[in-house]
């Protein structure tokens, strides 16, 4: 239940922020329809507040973020004195259904984080992104520009570019806004980053549902009852619930700044254009460019390309090129001012490029075919239905409906179907040029495929559902032929949320209680510095975030702003299936799962994983994970002492199959061999003796490692948990 309240708390304070805003930027003719500006504006305003404090130097959201609350109560007072208390009243009443589409979406969308947990966490079903948000928002919900205890002033392991600091990281090259509002919202709500971010990402995609209302009504010309449905059917959509599965805020703000944009191009150029009637879209355009730069800042050299294909494009028949100068004067204005605003951003924003293009971001997404832009696919992996010829046939029908509804609006309403044609086109040229990219170079080209995609799915999702005026068609094949879709769509939309909801009940990826036990190590005062020597991604980054005010090393590349270094720390995490037990309070066992370890102590080794080793594996909802072996597991070990230690093992574990297993260090004469069996025991192995520097351990088994059917990967021993004893 506390799911539930803490999103509808949410959704409510990000209105209240917005509501006066909205009053105040809306234009004037459209005045009646501002309640769908409203949480755009909360969330631009929510940030350019965080963004004046950072710079302030203000210790944190939690030190301004209630004294804060009176502003939206001015603006609302405010924009009541400009559009009348009976008629803003009347406003948000015509607005009742929408709002109980949003409400019913987020109730939908929360449904998996409240079965997944009884307390408020954040899952995800393979992306680390909600670890590297919450960093983020920890540090604007608790420290000051200027401060740089523990990890962030570490400059040696946080330089990008031009930052060497982790607070300038946030305000110069990664996702701002996600962060800031999580922060902001946390600190008046008393939720801490891992309780919010899924939650937040939630609300971020149901306050763009009245934006999609707005395009299909406004721009393309849709029907009250069509658009509230395309409305709906973007809240139920696989590619966005990707976005939220997978803890991806940023695209989805970039969604409505582009909507907003792409409104006010067109909106400004089908009107008459004088410098009143556009300075009184300045404010839409200032929210939008707000949102964007914060947000998603290296969409900006796209988000205008809808807006100019179609006003260039009817330049180009009329020549009207003076016109178009005034028009692109007053769509830029706003976005130089905004750049003013958040300069940093800007600034910034080569070497976000030079990120992008040094690595291969992300991994494989499937291709969305003509079926998967209505959001006809198999849910979690966005993969096409492959059952039966299921894909082709549904490709095949939407590609005919929508050619022949595009064919009969050319002949009645020619302006309207060229607005479709401009919302898409580009678009899909873009999205097909990237995914041929990736298959041509064999790199995760798909993954900005479809962030492209997904940032401008407010704008393409209904002109994807241009059929849908043929349903006033006097031909009775077409009205069924509709009809029929449209409960196809609607019914193949609803299983894809279901396929999302089963197995985020069970997410792969959990802040669970083992998670949030790090949080202790923040306490000891006599841990200064640790070396995050945690194997899986998801909790070596929740682990940088709980521990912010400790210095940390890193032994690979984990993220951006968290380079590889030597380990430089006092101490090691660890997490992983190996333990390296020491004499006293050397090592503290902070959960089942993760210890510390003393790197100072004169018996500690540094013990990693080499070859051999498969992935670690997990049963969801549970604390259990073990590691597979090939037939020889290696193990790399460094002494860093003058003298040889006496090194014990320990395994809990079994084999696939009866084997017997040995442990020596290479080069070492034949150990003797240990039988195991296929049910999980405890086996103790021969002790190995490690001189001072670097050896190799290696755990072996006979006979060799085998494949299950099914399986192209070898295993040997299933390993719980090997424990290392070091002894004089």
């Amino acid at each position: 239940m506390i799911h539930f309240l803490v999103a509808f708390g949410l959704l409510l304070h990000v209105w209240l922020w917005g509501a006066g805003l909205a009053l105040l930027a809306m234009p004037w003719r459209w005045r009646r329809f501002w309640p769908v500006l409203v949480l755009p504006a909360g969330f631009a305003l929510q940030s350019a507040i965080v963004w004046l404090a950072a710079y302030a130097d203000l210790p944190g959201a939690r030190s301004y973020a209630v004294w804060t609350e009176p502003l939206p109560v001015i603006l609302i007072a405010l924009g009541l004195w400009r559009r009348g208390w009976r008629g803003a009243r009347a406003d948000v009443g015509r607005f009742g259904v929408l709002a109980g589409i949003v409400a019913g979406c987020l109730v939908l969308l929360v449904l998996p984080l409240a079965l997944a947990s009884r307390g408020l966490t954040t899952i995800s079903l393979g992306s680390n992104d909600a670890a590297d948000y919450a960093a983020g928002a920890r540090v604007l919900l608790e420290f000051a520009h200027s401060d740089r205890m523990g990890f962030m002033g570490l400059t040696e392991v946080v330089q990008l570019h031009s930052v060497d600091n982790f607070f300038d990281h946030w305000l110069r090259l990664n996702h701002f806004t996600p962060s800031a509002l999580m922060a902001f919202n946390g600190a008046v709500l008393g939720c801490a980053p891992h309780e919010i971010v899924g939650l937040m990402t939630v609300v971020i995609l149901v306050g763009t549902l009245p934006l999609v209302f707005w395009v299909a009504r406004a721009i393309i010309g849709y029907g009250g009852a069509a658009s509230l449905v395309i409305a709906a059917l973007y809240g139920l959509s696989p590619v966005t619930w990707y976005a939220v599965a997978h803890v991806s805020p940023g695209q989805l703000l970039a969604a409505q700044a582009i909507a907003l944009i792409t409104w006010a191009g067109i909106a400004l150029w089908r009107g008459r254009l004088t410098w009143s009637r556009a300075a009184q879209f300045g404010g839409v355009l200032a929210i939008g460019y707000g949102i964007l730069l914060g947000a998603y800042n290296f969409m900006l050299l796209v988000c205008l390309v809808p807006a100019v294909a179609y006003a260039g494009s009817l330049v180009l028949g009329s020549g009207e090129w003076r016109r178009l100068g005034h028009w692109l004067a007053a769509m830029l204005a706003p976005l130089l001012l905004g750049s003013l605003f958040f300069a940093e951003r800007v600034a910034g924003l080569a070497e976000r490029f030079l990120l992008l293009r040094a690595y291969d971001f992300g991994w494989r997404i499937p291709a969305l075919g003509p079926e998967g832009w209505l959001g006809m696919v198999q849910g979690p992996d966005l993969a096409p239905w492959s059952w039966g010829g299921v894909r082709w046939m549904l490709a095949l029908v939407v590609v005919a409906m929508l050619g022949w509804s595009l064919i009969r609006g050319w002949r009645q309403r020619r302006r309207a179907v060229w607005v479709v044609m401009c919302l898409t086109v580009p678009v899909l040229l873009g999205y097909a040029y990237l995914e041929a990219r990736g298959a041509r170079l064999g790199t995760n080209a798909s993954y900005d495929a479809y962030k492209l995609f997904a940032s401008f799915f407010a704008l393409l999702l209904p002109a994807f559902c241009w059929w849908v005026t043929l349903r006033r068609s006097h031909r009775l094949f077409e009205w069924i032929g509709v009809v029929t879709i449209a409960a196809g769509v609607i019914g193949f939309n609803l299983i894809a949320c279901v396929m999302f909801i089963v197995p985020l009940a069970r997410p792969p990826l959990q802040v669970d209680g083992e998670l949030r036990q790090l949080r202790r190590i923040e306490a000891m005062p006599d841990v200064q510095s640790v070396n995050l020597m945690v194997p899986d991604m998801w909790s070596r980054l929740w682990a940088n975030a709980f521990l912010l005010r400790k210095a940390q090393y890193f032994p690979t590349h984990t993220y951006e702003g968290r380079l590889n270094t030597p380990l430089r720390g006092d101490w090691d995490l660890e997490g992983g299936r190996i333990s390296l037990l020491l004499p006293g309070d050397d090592r503290r066992q902070l959960t089942p799962r993760f210890a510390l370890v003393n790197a100072r102590s004169s018996h500690f080794v540094r013990v990693v994983p080499g070859s051999g080793w498969h992935a670690e594996e997990s049963l969801p909802g549970t604390t259990v994970r073990w590691q597979w072996t090939d037939t020889e597991a290696r193990l790399e070990v460094d002494n860093p002492h003058d003298r040889p230690l006496r090194l014990t093992a320990r395994l809990d574990g079994h084999g696939f199959g009866s084997r017997k297993i040995s442990f020596q260090r290479s080069g070492d004469a034949a150990a003797a061999r240990v039988e195991i069996g296929t049910a999980r025991t405890r086996t103790s192995l021969p002790a190995v003796t490690l001189p001072p520097g670097h050896s190799t351990l290696m755990l072996r088994s006979d006979p060799p490692a085998a494949a299950p059917a099914g399986e192209t990967r070898r295993l040997a021993i299933c390993v719980f948990q090997l424990e290392l004893t070091v002894e004089d």
